[in-house]
């Protein structure tokens, strides 16, 4: 009987001895927070082992010493002073002891201070935008896992829904600062090998992060219920020595540069509508099908049906207008980053046939970037007469002689719109919107910022100071800070307007009104 009972401390203490090899056990990462939380959390497994062999021990021992089989009678006293105090102060004790290493692992945990790299991370319905600051690249993260492993037509492969079609490159040994945030509902990025788990909220900043040991792939997924495809939204990090991040960042301005020269190419090309509508289905399915479902019925109440929709069938201007610039208000949101001029003009045209629509409209890529210019808060209204070749019509080169005029026709019209003076009321109206969509993430719908991470914009020595050094910081960015260059993202008028919004709302009333034609001749 006595060598039974010899084994249970055995018994008790394997699991937390053998805890480091358990697979249901933390794992220890591969950066130094991630280290201390599970030493941390071994330390506490360790305490409550100990509590927890002490108390039942003491248990056990008295139910099979002091039964009343063998003649124990209890004792009779109503309380302890002492026993009162023990188990008051030794409780107390044991939280000192726990809080102490928590306290320091949690300060270490929020301290981003010094970064050699800032990413911003906005989480949308239901992919990840990463932003470089410092760098000029974004891109997008989607799940890359085949539709039939999902619904089971297919056997699920190694990485099932923790595949993404571009992964987080990040260099070892640098910190690196993350800006979590949100387009739409509350995600949660998390990455259990970095131990960096932080809700990413609309209209908010929140920071995180992170010092990777050694190269690798590390994955997690948004830990927030966000909406429907919740479990479709991974995140994985391609961590890379400080060389191959150099080579990679090369790479990718490169391949911007390229993307940038085959979208100028695919204006001046004319694509069958067996071309539009294979590629379209592509990309509708790998884009659109998670909220209009891949046979177009969408979720009634939710998100709406694309058969014989006002949309399919009314102007195909309007639709490119809403796939380009997305709705304000409802789930659907702007694809103008996301996909190619072509890709667009491809996934309209198959909404349009698709599913017994069968419209007969075929939009080409020329009529994506036309349609951009003209639904662009520039203030002027779209072309009258968009450029849309049908399917029967002929693809000659007198064809494409009469496509690519009209394009240089629709450009120039542009550029002559958007250098023109608007009033004080278009400019207000304009930069709200673009200070809304842009801005609002870092520095407040009201302008206040975050103090300590994004200064506030009422009354500040920007908004108050030259509008030359305005201009400056909103096309150029600033160095050193989170705050980006948006000479690439917006169109002269929307700086324009967005200087003149900032430099007049929440009080500032400096009565400034910016127009392109500043910003155009801005640093010449």
């Amino acid at each position: 009987m006595k060598q039974k009972w010899y084994g249970l401390p055995v018994f008790l203490f394997a699991p937390s001895i053998l805890a480091a090899d358990m697979p249901l056990n933390m794992t220890q990462g591969v950066t130094e927070i991630s280290g201390q939380v599970y030493n941390l959390h071994m330390i506490i497994l360790y305490i409550c082992c100990v509590i927890g062999v002490l108390v039942f021990g003491v248990m056990i021992y008295a139910m099979i010493n002091h039964r009343k089989s063998k003649g124990a009678v209890a004792a009779n006293f109503h309380e302890s002073t002492k026993v009162e105090i023990a188990w008051t102060l030794v409780p107390f004790i044991i939280l000192i002891l726990m809080a102490i290493p928590a306290t320091k692992t949690l300060i270490a945990m929020e301290d981003p201070s010094d970064a050699d790299i800032t990413i911003k991370v906005t989480g949308s319905q239901w992919k990840w935008h990463y932003s470089y600051f410092d760098h000029e690249i974004e891109f997008y993260s989607l799940l890359s896992t085949p539709r039939e492993q999902i619904e089971g037509s297919e056997e699920k492969g190694e990485n099932y829904l923790l595949e993404v079609d571009k992964p987080l490159v990040l260099p070892v040994n640098k910190k690196v600062r993350f800006l979590m945030t949100s387009e739409d509902v509350i995600h949660s990025w998390w990455v259990p090998a970095f131990a960096v788990k932080k809700d990413a909220n609309p209209g908010f900043i929140n920071e995180a992060w992170t010092r990777i040991d050694k190269p690798g792939f590390y994955r997690g997924q948004c830990a927030e219920l966000c909406g429907k495809d919740h479990g479709f939204m991974p995140i994985v990090v391609q961590a890379v020595t400080e060389e191959e991040f150099d080579e990679w960042l090369i790479a990718q301005k490169q391949q911007a540069n390229d993307a940038k020269a085959e979208a100028e190419a695919a204006l001046s090309q004319t694509l069958s509508m067996e071309e539009l509508m294979a590629q379209g289905e592509q990309i509708y399915l790998a884009q659109c099908a998670a909220c209009h479902q891949p046979n177009g019925a969408g979720l009634p109440g939710v998100f709406p049906s694309l058969i014989g929709s006002p949309i399919t069938k009314g102007p195909v201007t309007e639709h490119i207008d809403i796939v380009v610039n997305g709705k304000a208000g409802t789930a659907m949101q702007a694809f103008a980053k996301q996909l190619t001029a072509t890709e667009i003009a491809a996934v309209v045209t198959y909404e349009r046939n698709a599913w017994g629509n069968d419209s007969g409209d075929t939009v080409q890529a020329a009529d994506v970037s036309s349609g951009e210019a003209g639904s662009a808060d520039s203030g002027a209204s779209a072309p009258a007469t968009p450029v849309t070749l049908s399917a029967n019509q002929p693809e000659s080169g007198q064809v494409n002689t009469a496509v690519t005029e009209t394009v240089n026709q629709v450009i120039e019209e542009v550029k002559a719109v958007v250098l023109d003076d608007l009033t004080m009321n278009e400019l207000m109206a304009m930069g709200e919107k673009v200070y809304m969509t842009h801005c609002t993430a870092c520095h407040q719908a009201a302008g206040t910022g975050l103090p300590g991470a994004f200064p506030s914009l009422v009354g500040s020595p920007v908004i108050t100071g030259p509008i030359s050094d305005h201009l400056d910081v909103v096309i150029n960015g600033k160095a050193g800070t989170a705050m980006q260059p948006f000479s690439a993202l917006l169109t002269p008028q929307q700086l324009a307007a967005v200087v003149t919004y900032e430099r007049n709302a929440w009080g500032n009333d400096s009565g400034d009104a910016v127009q392109a034609s500043d910003v155009v001749g801005h640093g010449k």
